[in-house]
């Protein structure tokens, strides 16, 4: 049987970090003289105690050290227990919330989906508001650092394209693990404290300035409005949040190599290029088809479009108009960028930006070679040549991709959901984008009326969306668990 006392030694630090999180809107809470507090009290003394009595019993002797089996174990034990216990505040809260609903909004909060069951959030206490954003924030700090450090090393999905190892020094940001993961965290907590001050001063106040940059950085979607961003009716405080979501869909690897300077590899790496090509497009699409279609003004029509391309392509799913009233154009585009997802090492979910090139290329070479049978093609990516092994990777992880899709939108059927909800539904649970379509889950609903069944279900979409599929599939192999 496989060693599981690294997993849990690990996932106790991460639960006694919730719990040191959860003092955060407690304060908050007494500051306001609101008496869920308590409910964070308990909740951060229960986490605490379960986390520290996990790491303590399991500490190892020196440093961690963990095979890829214990790996995938830790990864899938982290996610499934961790919003469990996130979820507390939420059940001792004055608002309510049952088991059920509390653990949806804290496994939609840590895989930054944003799809909320939580209505008058206008009139939601501060902690809870703040707790949500907290949710996004170390969800997305968590996603960063396990896309960069541990995914590579367990090759999924064709990550170990993006694998860096320590001795080799050539054309890498950094030459270790841990600066680099160092490195995402500044840049990460940098981006934040900027969206925070450019939010405070275009006229939002300092609390949702800071909630509303959680969220965008971490490409997760909840706000403090049941409105959205429509709720305050300002061009600026909507470009800015188009600007931040962008930077939050971009690998913050590479930023950490200041962008000005010349070597910065933001200038040479061509995910980048075809993300921004993806949002430039289709904005200018929308923004076109809502001035000649829908008589929107210019100006209104390209800032709206911007805003909503980029927050569904980020997966972020903030709304500053209802794009489900835009006609049936717009909602097949947006159902499909549902799909395209942020560049690796980013806090999108989706597909991903370089799995889509290689797709492309791959297609592109198949041609060449049936016009040219004895030409020699290759798949390449940022000019260097990718091996099968990666390629095959890639293949296996989009085709598990929409099987599963499909499979949750048949299942989410059988709950009493209509095909637009539960086709929607899944696909924004897989991709971790938020909304979906339709009256029910679209921008300007939420998932409160879903039934309890079709929470379940997509909370395990969501967990298997954020963890690529195969980190969670592997472990139901009897191999997996074979000496």
């Amino acid at each position: 049987m496989i060693d599981v006392r690294p997993a849990v030694f690990l996932t106790g630090i991460l639960l006694a970090v919730l719990a040191a999180a959860m003092v955060v809107p407690a304060l908050v809470d007494v500051l306001w003289g609101d008496r869920d507090w308590r409910g964070f009290l308990v909740a951060a003394l229960i986490t605490g105690f379960v986390g520290l009595g996990m790491a303590l019993a399991t500490r190892p002797e020196g440093p961690p050290r963990m095979s890829n089996r214990q790996a995938f174990l830790m990864i899938t034990v982290a996610w499934l227990l961790v919003p469990l216990f996130g979820a507390f505040p939420f059940v001792l809260s004055d608002l309510q919330i049952s088991f059920t609903d509390s653990y949806y909004e804290a496994m939609s909060g840590l895989s930054t989906t944003g799809a909320t069951v939580i209505t008058g959030l206008d009139d939601a206490p501060r902690g809870i508001l703040l707790w949500r954003a907290i949710l996004h924030w170390l969800g997305g700090i968590g996603i960063v650092i396990m896309a960069v450090v541990i995914l590579p090393i367990l090759r999924i999905g064709g990550m170990q394209l993006f694998k860096m190892e320590s001795t080799d020094k050539t054309d890498k940001i950094k030459p270790r693990i841990s600066q680099v993961a160092r490195g995402i965290i500044l840049v990460y907590s940098g981006m934040t404290v900027l969206c925070t001050f450019m939010l405070w001063v275009a006229g939002m106040d300092f609390f949702d300035s800071l909630c509303h940059a959680m969220s965008a950085l971490a490409t997760g979607g909840f706000s403090t409005s049941d409105a959205s961003i429509a709720h305050w009716k300002s061009p600026t405080i909507t470009w800015i949040l188009t600007f931040f979501m962008t930077i939050g869909g971009m690998s913050l690897v590479l930023f950490i190599t200041p962008p000005w300077r010349r070597n910065s590899p933001v200038w040479r790496d061509t995910q980048l290029r075809w993300y921004v090509f993806f949002l430039v497009f289709f904005s200018i699409l929308l923004a076109g088809w809502q001035w000649v279609i829908n008589d929107e003004t210019l100006n209104d029509s390209i800032r709206h479009a911007s805003f909503s391309v980029v927050s569904v392509v980020t997966t972020t799913g903030f709304a500053s108009d209802d794009y489900n009233q835009w006609g049936g154009f717009p909602q097949v585009i947006f159902f499909l960028l549902a799909f395209v997802g942020g560049c690796t090492g980013s806090t999108t979910g989706g597909v991903k930006v370089f799995r889509w090139q290689v797709l492309f290329k791959m297609a592109g070479v198949h041609l060449k070679r049936l016009l040219h049978p004895h030409g020699i093609f290759m798949v390449d990516f940022n000019h260097q040549r990718i091996s099968d092994a990666v390629v095959y990777s890639v293949l296996g992880f989009v085709a598990v991709y929409f099987l599963i899709f499909a499979v949750f939108s048949l299942l989410l059927s059988l709950t009493g959901l209509d095909f637009m909800t539960a086709l929607t539904g899944s696909a924004s649970a897989l991709s971790n984008v938020g909304p979906g379509l339709g009256e029910l889950i679209g921008p300007a609903g939420n998932f409160k009326t879903v039934p309890d069944a079709a929470k379940w279900l997509l909370s395990v979409e969501m967990m298997l969306g954020r963890l690529e599929l195969f980190s969670v599939v592997v472990l139901f192999s009897r191999a997996f668990w074979r000496e």
